[in-house]
């Protein structure tokens, strides 16, 4: 069928007007992804600022460092690796290493070195080197606003908290080339008793331990601890001989282990019930000598009602065949004690009374 002379001009019409239209769209999809492309440069956080100094944060000393960038609200998750336990990770998204150097030095009693990669395309990861495991409590991570008058951009804050006070700073004589087993009382799936405000016997019998750990270490002792965090030593679910047991283990497996120190706070219904003592098994004299030593140097540097030295058929004490003691710190049930305890200053007091104790056991002094 032939089509009419109008007909053809607006057909004709038609197809130009489509055919332009094609153009227009075309060239949007040129130009629009041009666009989101620069949005998306726009919007890259770039790294320019790095500060690192020692602080207190609530209480607690603490290597504080500030990486700050170009602009605000960075995405960042934090991590950390089971298999490297002293390492912590920070993965910013969106954001390139800008002006700052790719390694940093720190302050070695809290951490040794900050690292900065960009292991992909605007995502920039930060490594720190910590001096000891990093736990739940051991760290925080948290970003500020630019601060004009102090001439800080929007930034990064990372605290890294001393185990204790200065643990890392800390020597005892008379302990170098002996070996030392600590086993922090209670953790993961028991959480020992728990203070009036909801303090863990086992986060402080650890924070004590760790502490104790670094100074005997720092005083060319080996230690082994039968646990470094929150865990159970032979694992979930187990019966209360099994976990003893495992503590216990730990001691009789590490070769030329020479003392197995047990860390614990004590508790009771009564809340006015305080004070510290510790305890040896019946027939041990070395245990015996043991814990005088820590009895005697926890009174001097804790302050606390002295309870006495102790028989006890307590568990890892009664089964470890290398002399044993077990101290109760204080007690956790106690409101004002409680307070103590969970205060990292005087946790690094009794780690340091435990080692000179330690130390003496050792000197024969």
């Amino acid at each position: 069928m032939r089509m009419k002379k109008e007909e053809l001009f607006l057909f004709s019409k038609i197809c130009r007007g489509a055919a332009m239209l094609l153009m227009l769209l075309a060239c949007a999809a040129a130009i629009l992804p041009q666009n989101g492309e620069a949005a998306r440069r726009e919007a890259v956080h770039r790294l320019n600022y790095f500060q690192s100094y020692e602080t207190e944060v609530d209480g607690r000393q603490a290597l504080r460092i500030e990486v700050g960038m170009d602009r605000d609200n960075v995405t960042y998750d934090v991590t950390t690796r089971p298999y490297l336990e002293k390492q912590l990770i920070i993965d910013l998204s969106n954001t390139e290493p800008g002006k700052l150097k790719p390694d940093y030095t720190l302050l070695a009693k809290y951490a040794k070195h900050l690292h900065i990669r960009e292991l992909e395309a605007r995502h920039t990861q930060i490594r720190i080197d910590c001096k000891n495991p990093v736990v739940d409590g051991s760290y925080a991570v948290h970003a500020e606003p630019a601060d004009r008058k102090a001439k800080k951009p929007y930034r990064l804050v990372i605290d890294i908290f001393a185990t204790g006070g200065t643990a890392s700073s800390s020597r005892v004589a008379g302990v170098s080339g002996h070996s030392v087993v600590i086993d922090p009382g209670h953790g993961g799936s028991d959480t020992g008793a728990v203070g009036p405000t909801g303090v863990t016997e086992a986060s402080v019998t650890l924070a004590v331990s760790k502490d104790l750990q670094s100074i005997l270490e720092n005083s060319g002792a080996r230690v082994t601890m039968t646990r470094n965090k929150d865990v159970d030593v032979y694992g979930p679910n187990a019966s209360d001989r099994q976990e003893l047991q495992a503590r216990v283990n730990v001691g009789e497996y590490t070769p030329g282990a020479e003392l197995f120190v047990s860390i614990h706070c004590n508790a009771f219904s009564n809340p006015a019930s305080h004070g510290m003592e510790t305890y040896y098994y019946a027939g041990s004299p070395r245990g015996e000598r043991i814990a005088t030593l820590v009895n005697e140097e926890l009174e001097k540097a804790g302050g606390l009602f002295n309870r006495g030295v102790k028989t006890a058929n307590f568990y890892v004490i009664k089964h470890s065949s290398m002399p044993a003691t077990l101290a109760e710190l204080a007690f956790i049930t106690n409101a004002h004690e409680e307070q103590l305890l969970s205060n990292a200053q005087y946790q690094m007091k009794l780690a340091e009374a435990i080692a000179r104790a330690i130390g003496r056991y050792f000197s024969g002094n």
